[in-house]
């Protein structure tokens, strides 16, 4: 009989001892898989957040090509909008800033500029450092700039005119400005900005013949 109750003492011991070790297991299993669970949620995370897309930025296509029209063959850029230099400016120097460079906007790029189609002199083509730290394309020394009213290919409503101190013109392939005056030459068109105190305005082009 004693030896029975010794057998069932030391059952029920080892089975106490045995239940509290399996309880210490799991806890140290439980916080090990949470630290292991925990650590794959970050290293999921991690390689969408480096890869976040910065933003593009906000730039015209820097190709600048050569179009025959009523003017002759003038530059445009990569949209096949026209090109303009102005008088004001010194060789591989900008004088338009503030409205002026919302009027007339300098052709801006991020990286080289690139000769197109048309006669372009890649060797010609260069960039200017502008004061907001922007590249601005020259052709020749000549900082290009594209107007605001020109709002389709072909039209070249700045031609001509006279303002910010100095008068626009489009630019030829031989990196000299072209003074022709296309048919049907309409007054200057109006702008938002207010013009320079004793600016002039002259004669501008529609870029569309008369009928």
């Amino acid at each position: 009989m004693r030896s029975n109750i010794r057998t069932a003492a030391t059952a029920v011991a080892t089975a106490v001892l045995c239940a509290a070790a399996l309880a210490g297991c799991s806890g140290d299993g439980g916080s090990s898989a949470a630290k292991k669970e925990g650590a794959a949620d970050f290293a999921a995370a991690s390689p969408s957040e480096s890869k976040s897309p910065s933003p593009s930025p906000s730039v015209n296509v820097g190709k600048v090509s050569a179009v025959s029209g009523p003017l002759g063959k003038i530059l445009v850029d990569g949209r096949g909008h026209t090109l303009y230099l102005f008088e004001a400016d010194k060789k591989n120097k900008s004088n338009c800033s503030g409205q002026c460079a919302v009027d007339w906007p300098p052709l801006i790029v991020a990286t080289k500029p690139v000769a197109g189609s048309g006669g372009v002199k890649a060797g010609w083509l260069s960039t200017i450092t502008r004061s907001d730290g922007k590249k601005q394309v020259t052709y020749d020394g000549h900082p290009l700039y594209t107007f605001d009213l020109d709002k389709r290919p072909g039209e070249f409503k700045g031609q001509g005119l006279n303002q910010f101190g100095g008068k626009w013109y489009v630019l030829g392939v031989d990196g000299k400005k072209i003074t022709t005056m296309p048919p049907g030459a309409t007054t200057s068109p109006s702008h938002t900005g207010s013009p320079s105190p004793g600016e002039t305005v002259s004669p501008g082009a529609t870029g569309a013949s008369p009928s």
